[in-house]
């Protein structure tokens, strides 16, 4: 269960409450001279890395689906190309030339 921080308004006291969210609601009902307040900011997860938690095999299949999609996403990310395919594509970009969509101009 969640602990509660509360200030009595008569007596600027502070304390602490272990009680479910129900209770707090009920307990600051009964007790009016009772107010709920922050002493510290929530605590959040944060910064979490998943690429750690992934085992060889799904790391290798990553790698296969990147290979047979050079130009996607997922590629630029595991790596799943070559040297000189990366730096092609750097230029590609630079130009703003997309692979496999050209233009045609009206004749």
């Amino acid at each position: 269960m969640p602990t509660y921080s509360f200030e009595n308004i008569e007596t600027g006291e502070q304390f602490e409450l272990i009680m479910s969210y129900d209770d707090k609601l009920n307990y600051l009902k009964e007790n009016q001279m009772i107010k709920s307040i922050m002493t510290s900011a929530p605590s959040m997860v944060s910064g979490v890395n998943h690429n750690s938690k992934m085992d060889n095999g799904w790391k290798e299949n990553l790698s296969r689906i990147a290979e047979a999609h050079p130009n996607s996403a997922l590629a630029g990310k595991v790596g799943g190309r070559s040297a000189k395919v990366a730096k092609t594509n750097e230029v590609l970009k630079k130009h703003k030339v997309n692979k496999g969509s050209y233009k045609m101009k009206n004749l």
